[in-house]
């Protein structure tokens, strides 16, 4: 059955309570200063039977200027909203400010009552449904019915219930296939059963024993009950005023404006990316870093408003903006906002939130204000896409992108499928379903070619740049894996080769010109005759006659091709000289258990100053283990 949420608007004293106890038999004001001051004050809630034989909730909002915030808070989750204004009165300023909330709340669907029509005659009713009709020009209630009712004489109550049944018939039904998020707006204790708390279930469904979890705290529980309409119930769904009744937590640990969702399925949020709008209303514009009170769902939140593309917003426009808060919020694309100065306390605008979980931005940038449009109007498909596009390399997870998109489990699946055949995406990872743009790809493809090709242009004689300097190069990669796996899609692609731990371009290959190659037939000379006793970099140097950087060059070349061996800085050996003694090694350590020092300098033949850097060279190739003062031989060989 469909589930609907009837809201009441208006000014203060306007008669939003009576009304509601006239046609659902319940006094929504429960507090004490309430009865005593004849004010609401806190949001008020009730139900009503209506003759297609729908269960509709209701939610009383209060009418004072000082308690727009908790109206704000009871708004957020109206399909319907009766702007109640007393025929007495007419038009008063919380009956604008209302309305520009529901607008900015998007609402869509209401009706006018008139109350009090008791209080004045025929011909001042209709001076003010004229007065009304004008009100509503231009607005979402343009051509709304106007009821006119006395809460205290019943006339005119029928009518309205017959108004609101047809509009329950014409109201587009709430999806419960998407996330469960409840925001609470309510916490009390109650004897017998501990902490309470209530809601308009917005989306999803939950149902009794489930495991949940409150945002943006992250504090578990178990739902050990749960009501609707004062009724215990196994499942509640999207629409319906909700009592969920926990285990273990206290009252004092959940506040109104928290989100309650299952574990793992939404993102707590410092930031929002919108399409702000200033209302027409305002008597200035709104400038950047303004500190405003941002109302999202049922939270209050002191926040920064970054206009993006302009110093100042005039009043009846719009821009693309991020707001930056003071604290978390647990939001979703498409949820609505709105924004109050401080000082004096008024609506200023609102907005939908297009990116729940953004980047920091920088003003001024033309990329970042045309994402924001195109998150504005984008299908599935390039929303998703989109989302992936602008996390880069942080790759973005199946469970966020539903939070980004707010997208169905199984609209993302469907998406997520075309957009890998179309190779639009890539899937990084399986476990968590992580993914990036294929954009992405192209511009860690084209970084590190350009990274390449200026190595190899620093470094003429080296065959490549070693993988972990490389790796330093990305530092917005946060993850080896990542990194590891596109390096491995550009070798693949013959974009890049890899030979042991050294990257190079594709087809790279190092060419000596005349005079360095006279200079390594010289190098590989001295090396070749002096075998376990080679010269020292500076000694070679000398010996030869040549200019050292050209010798580093050279040598560094030589250890590129595999002819020399670099032990430590300075110190080369040739590579059959270490060959062979690496063999005489592990034979000397195969029939002995171990050798010392000065067993092993015995072994080579060479000077102390050559047997230690060679000893921790094969520790470090892993052909023996030191224990002590000796080394073993490693069962397993590097």
């Amino acid at each position: 059955m469909k589930q609907i949420i009837l809201g009441t608007a208006g000014h203060i004293d306007h008669g939003k309570t009576s009304l509601v106890k006239a046609v659902s038999g319940t006094d929504t004001d429960r507090l004490v200063e309430e009865k005593r001051r004849g004010i609401t004050i806190e949001l008020g809630f009730a139900s009503i039977d209506l003759p297609s034989g729908l269960h509709i909730g209701v939610v009383d909002v209060p009418g004072h200027e000082k308690f727009v915030k908790n109206m704000v808070a009871g708004a957020a989750g109206i399909d319907v909203v009766a702007m109640i204004i007393a025929a007495d009165e007419g038009v008063m300023p919380q009956t604008r400010e209302h309305m520009e909330i529901c607008s900015l709340l998007g609402i869509r669907y209401g009706f006018v009552v008139l109350t009090k029509i008791d209080m004045v005659d025929e011909e001042w009713l209709e001076l003010v449904k004229e007065d009304v009709s004008d009100f509503m020009a231009g607005t979402f209630l343009e051509d709304a019915p106007i009821v006119p009712v006395s809460a205290m004489t019943g006339e005119g109550i029928d009518e309205m219930i017959r108004v609101l049944d047809e509009y329950c018939q014409i109201l587009p039904a709430r999806s419960s296939a998407g996330v469960f998020r409840l925001p609470v707006d309510r916490v009390f204790s109650m004897k017998g059963f501990g902490t309470v708390i209530t809601g308009t279930l917005i989306s999803g469904r939950i149902r009794n024993g489930e495991q949940v979890m409150i945002y943006p705290s992250g504090i578990t529980s178990k739902i050990r009950g749960i009501q609707v309409h004062d009724k215990s119930v196994e499942e509640s769904e999207a629409g319906l005023r909700t009592a969920v009744n926990f285990q273990g937590i206290d009252k004092h640990t959940v506040h109104r404006g928290d989100v309650l969702a299952r574990p793992g399925t939404l993102m707590p949020t410092y930031m929002i990316d919108t399409e702000l709008q200033l209302l027409k209303s305002n008597e200035r514009p709104l400038k950047n870093r303004t500190r405003v009170r941002l109302h999202i769902g049922t939270s209050q939140m002191p926040c920064n408003v970054i206009l993006l593309d302009r110093d100042v917003l005039e009043p009846g426009d719009t821009a693309p903006a991020q707001l930056r808060m003071e604290g978390p919020v647990a939001c979703m694309r498409d949820d609505r906002f709105v924004i109050r100065s401080y000082s004096p306390v008024y609506t200023i605008g609102g907005g939908p939130v297009l990116n729940p979980v953004p980047p920091k931005h920088k003003r001024f940038r033309k990329d970042v204000a045309d994402r924001i449009a195109r998150l504005r109007d984008a299908d599935p498909e390039e929303l998703t896409a989109l989302h992936i596009e602008i996390v880069e390399y942080r790759e973005a997870s199946f469970r966020e992108l539903v939070v980004l998109s707010n997208l169905s489990d199984k609209v993302m699946e469907n998406t997520l499928q075309k957009l890998m055949s179309e190779r639009t995406i890539i899937q990084t990872e399986r476990s968590e379903r992580r993914f990036i743009h294929a954009q992405t790809l192209a511009a860690f493809k084209e970084e590190t070619i350009g990274i390449l090709e200026r190595y190899h242009e620093k470094n003429p004689l080296k065959g490549g740049m070693s993988k972990g300097e490389l790796r330093s190069k990305f530092p917005d990669i946060k993850t080896d894996r990542l990194f590891n796996q596109l390096i491995g899609i550009l070798i693949k692609a013959q974009a890049i080769e890899q030979v042991e731990d050294s990257i190079r371009l594709a087809g790279r290959r190092v060419t000596l010109k005349t005079d360095m190659t006279e200079l390594k037939d010289k190098i590989m000379a001295r090396f070749t005759d002096s075998g376990l006793q080679p010269p020292t970099f500076k000694d070679l140097c000398r010996d030869i006659g040549a200019n050292p950087t050209d010798v580093k060059n050279v040598l560094m070349h030589l250890v590129d091709d595999g002819q020399l061996v670099k032990v430590k800085e300075d110190l080369f050996f040739h590579r059959q000289a270490i060959e062979n003694l690496r063999e005489r090694l592990v034979t000397f350590l195969s029939d002995n258990e171990s050798i010392d020092t000065p067993g092993f300098k015995e072994l080579t033949g060479a000077s102390r100053k050559y047997t230690i850097p060679l000893l921790e060279h094969f520790d470090s190739v892993n052909v023996t283990l030191r224990v002590g003062d000796t080394r073993k031989l490693r069962r397993k060989q590097g």
